[in-house]
């Protein structure tokens, strides 16, 4: 009796911290994406010109350093909103290019509709089924490696066809990737809230860039 006492409390105790991760995490999701789209737009209004790629890899891998480090400090805040704020910024150059063709508005419109849907109806299964979705963590490894790999390489080769690939093959390997951290996060493998918010938005980024980057090519009369 004793036991299941003992179990019975340490169950409610785990759903408590579960659901305190969820509230935090998507409390500060939210503001992070507000933060990132005014510095997006701030760089659209400005018309900024685009961050050197080897720029955006020195801050963001050395804010994903730090943040790493000092994850669990008061510091681990205020990288966050760097961080996503300088995605954003980097994002309002590649947002601006769209925006400029003939249906501009269209296109980044479709993109963000199909991105947030994308989340919302993942995230929403996974948190309610409570399955569990680390089995897809090698597969969704390889595809990462293999979209990494495919990118810098059609950088030199810069073949439309591939490139197309590589943002269908992107959308699959995010859209994986929201199901299997929102499952780390309802069953106990992430209680780091600010981790975790890192991971949903780095998804929900690469994903929109992904989207943004499909529809735009379908929808070019070119």
């Amino acid at each position: 009796m004793q036991d299941q006492i003992q179990f019975s409390s340490s169950a409610q105790e785990s759903a408590l911290a579960t659901n305190k991760v969820l509230r935090n995490t998507y409390a500060l999701l939210s503001m992070t994406l507000i933060f990132s789209a005014v510095t997006a737009t701030i760089a659209i209004a400005s018309n900024a010109a685009p961050v050197s790629w080897i720029l955006q890899l020195v801050v963001l891998f050395g804010t994903l350093f730090a943040l790493q480090k000092f994850q669990n400090s008061v510091w681990s805040i205020p990288l966050v909103f760097f961080f996503t704020g300088f995605l954003g910024y980097t994002a309002g150059p590649i947002v601006n290019f769209y925006l400029g063709m003939a249906n501009g508005g269209d296109i980044v419109i479709t993109a963000l509709a199909m991105t947030g849907i994308t989340f919302l109806g993942l995230s929403a299964y996974a948190v309610s089924s409570r399955k569990d979705f680390s089995f897809m963590g090698g597969f969704l490894m390889i595809g990462l490696i293999l979209v990494i790999i495919a990118s810098v390489a059609n950088i030199f080769f810069a073949i439309p066809a591939l490139s197309l690939a590589i943002s269908a093959v992107g959308v699959l390997v995010f859209s994986g990737f929201i199901l299997y951290d929102t499952s780390r996060m309802v069953n106990g493998g992430e209680t780091n809230y600010v981790m975790m918010t890192v991971s949903l938005y780095l998804n929900i980024y690469n994903l929109f860039m992904m989207l943004l980057h499909l529809t735009g090519a379908l929808s070019s009369d070119d």
